[in-house]
Order: structure tokens, then C-alpha cells, then sequence
């Protein structure tokens, strides 16, 4: 079962998303603020962070650095009600999955969560393919 972590200083957004995840299978995890979602992410294995872009203590592109330094492979998806085409081309080039705009669609939560999370399956797949290969030759 994947483990998400979701990060967002609303209240009802975080609950919301948290329950719609819930209820397609994930086990989800949640974080107020950036320091609390990076102390959940030093403590455990997440396949997944939903992170907001505009919260106090720590941005989401803070955030996004600082989960990257932890865990380079684990996928972020970042949340927006303020989605610039700067914003989203410094997201990407620092290593985010994508991003999605708020308000969104539960279906279209749903798609984007399902293929981030089987990209990063085959990704990982790959990695020990290769890996297993290497120790064959």
C-alpha cells in the first residue's frame, strides 16, 4: 500500500485530500507546515509528498528542496491556487513530479496520483534491473 504525505496549512483541503486518498487505498499521512512534513519525512518512508506552495514557516518549493535532499526519488506533487508559469518551470527544474491547480477535481487527483506513483514504481523496477544486470556481466 503506498504511503503519501500531504502538507497544507488549510485545514479542509488537507482533510479532504487526505480522505480521497484514503478511500482509493493509500495509507496518508499528515503535516501542517513544511518543518512537520520534513520531521515526518526524516522519521519514515513515503512514496509520495502533496505539497502546497504558499505556506507559512517553509514554502513549498522549501519544501520540495529539502524532500529531494532527503529522499531523491520520491515523487512530489505540488498544489497551487497560484500556478505561474515561472512557478511551475522552477518546480520542475528542481525536481518536482508535477503540480496541480487549486481548486482541483477528485478524478483528476486520482489520474495524476496513480501515475506519478507507478512512474516511480517503474523507475524504481528499472533501477534494480539494471542493478541485477550489472552484477551478472
Amino acid at each position: 500500500m503506498p504511503r503519501i504525505l500531504i502538507c497544507d496549512d488549510q485545514d479542509l483541503m488537507r482533510d479532504s485530500l487526505a480522505g480521497l486518498l484514503t478511500r482509493e487505498g493509500h495509507e496518508v499521512s499528515a503535516a501542517t507546515d513544511g518543518p512537520a512534513a520534513l520531521s515526518k519525512l526524516e522519521a519514515g518512508r513515503y512514496d509520495l509528498l502533496i505539497t502546497d506552495l504558499r505556506m507559512p514557516k517553509m514554502t513549498g518549493i522549501e519544501l520540495l528542496t529539502e524532500a529531494k535532499r532527503l529522499r531523491p526519488d520520491m515523487p512530489v506533487v505540488l498544489m497551487t491556487a497560484f500556478a505561474t508559469v515561472q512557478t511551475a518551470v522552477e518546480a520542475m527544474r528542481l525536481g518536482a513530479y508535477d503540480y496541480i491547480q487549486k481548486p482541483f477535481d477528485g478524478e483528476e487527483v486520482k489520474l495524476l496520483i496513480e501515475r506519478t506513483l507507478e512512474h516511480a514504481r517503474l523507475k524504481l523496477e528499472n533501477q534494480a534491473l539494471r542493478a541485477a544486470v550489472s552484477q551478472d556481466v
